[in-house]
């Protein structure tokens, strides 16, 4: 079995900061162990530092603290690692043949012995007759076999990919999923063990032998999955969905109380709020609200129909919690009484619940409001609150939140925003 494979690398106590040490943190006190003949996904939202992990691994990134280890393998060789990357990262001016050959040139591999290896690997992923092909001429998927064939000619140790479909369409990274599962099973990858980034959670107890999820904000593991499921396997098999789903609820728990951070020590109307559309929040109460749901949810289910990720499904949901329309709870969403009301509604009534949702839960829209209300001429420049905001929130994090709540004031119609001004008003509001 995997846990009692040898391991291939073991983290421990590691910890990064963005920007150095005075920076927000990014991930904190991180420790795994990756064995050989396993492979292990890396689930979690944005901001939980997965693929900064995984480049400090590869040895791109050095983290502030922490150790990583790599032991020998049984012959005393080192261990190796190769990276596949998500956004392709192909050389467009160099043909298939040589973008695989990139990294045994960079290791000095004799030309004709670099010609005999990137040729085998270029037959192994599906793409032989394309060696002289030019990364314009090919898909993207078929990219993306270009740079799983540079990764595994160098044959690595450890394979590390970093969202390796997500830049695919749905029937393209299926194919290359199921291609590289049974590679993998077959033993043809030439490769000890395999870690992945994710925020697919199907993807994730499709592929691995292991699911380690991460917190965000700053990242730390905080479950372990063993998946025992045999290959290949099924997404209809019961087995396969109450995992997804106990994922599911475990990454929807609220998380405990962190330690002195920026966002912890936030006065209300500073904290964060999800860039997530009026449209967007309205169209999943509905979803919910529609058979089969009948008003609760399965989050599996719900992305399943909604064919969204993690990062699409969870923002709206929690948004929705957050303005008291919805409830979630052990991996399930379920309309309240004033989201199933919402849902029935026509616009005017609709746009006075979102008007009431906003004022006894945003903090930052009853304040702007209340600024408004103040202010003799019912003008109040948005600098104001941008300032304020960003005494806690990075500025990237505050325009975010104050893009949001002036959407969602705008649809309530409890303020206007006047762009050319930059200034928040009463002109519009009914």
């Amino acid at each position: 079995m995997a846990q009692q494979s040898p391991p291939l690398v073991t983290v421990a106590a590691l910890s990064h900061r963005y920007g150095g040490a005075d920076g927000p943190p990014i991930l904190d006190d991180v420790a795994l162990t990756v064995h050989e003949r396993e492979v292990v996904a890396l689930l979690g939202r944005s901001g939980s530092g997965k693929s900064t992990l995984l480049r400090s691994i590869a040895g791109l990134v050095t983290p502030d603290a922490g150790t990583l280890d790599f032991t020998p393998g049984a012959d005393g060789r080192p261990r190796s690692v190769a990276m596949v990357f998500q956004s392709f990262a192909l050389m467009p001016w160099l043909t298939v043949l040589q973008n695989v050959e990139l990294g045994l040139e960079a290791r000095k591999v004799p030309a004709a012995e670099r010609r005999r290896r990137a040729l085998a690997a270029i037959d192994l992923i599906g793409l032989d007759g394309f060696e002289n092909a030019f990364p314009r001429e090919l898909s993207g998927g078929m990219r993306q076999r270009v740079g799983l064939a540079r990764a595994l000619v160098v044959e690595p140790s450890l394979l590390l990919m970093d969202e390796p479909f997500s830049a695919l369409d749905v029937l393209t990274a299926e194919t290359l999923r199921s291609d590289l599962i049974e590679w993998w099973g077959d033993g043809r990858l030439g490769i000890a063990a395999m870690l992945i980034v994710t925020h697919n959670i199907e993807e994730a107890v499709l592929m691995s032998d292991r699911v380690l999820v991460l917190s965000s904000n700053p990242g730390r593991i905080v479950a372990e999955f063993r998946i025992d499921l045999p290959q290949p396997r099924d997404r209809l098999d019961p087995a396969f969905r109450a995992l997804v789903e106990r994922i599911y609820a475990q990454m929807t728990q609220r998380p405990a109380p962190m330690r002195e951070t920026a966002q912890a020590a936030a006065p209300a109307i500073a904290r964060a709020l999800a860039p997530v559309s009026v449209t967007a929040l309205a169209g999943l109460i509905e979803e919910v609200e529609a058979a089969p749901f009948a008003g609760s949810a399965p989050l599996a289910a719900l992305g399943d129909t909604l064919q969204f990720e993690v990062d699409e499904l969870f923002p709206i949901v929690e948004t929705l919690q957050q303005l008291g329309l919805v409830a979630l709870a052990n991996g399930e969403v379920a309309l309240t009484a004033a989201g199933a009301t919402f849902a029935q509604e026509d616009v005017d009534q609709r746009k006075a619940l979102f008007r009431a949702a906003l004022l006894g839960h945003v903090p930052l829209a009853s304040a702007i409001r209340e600024a408004l209300d103040a202010r003799p001429g019912h003008q109040v420049p948005a600098r104001l609150f941008r300032d304020t905001l960003e005494e806690s929130l990075s500025p990237d994090f505050a325009d975010q939140t104050l893009r949001a709540v002036t959407e969602w004031g705008r649809y309530a119609e409890l303020f206007a925003y006047d762009e050319a001004g930059d200034l928040f008003t009463l002109d519009d509001p009914g």
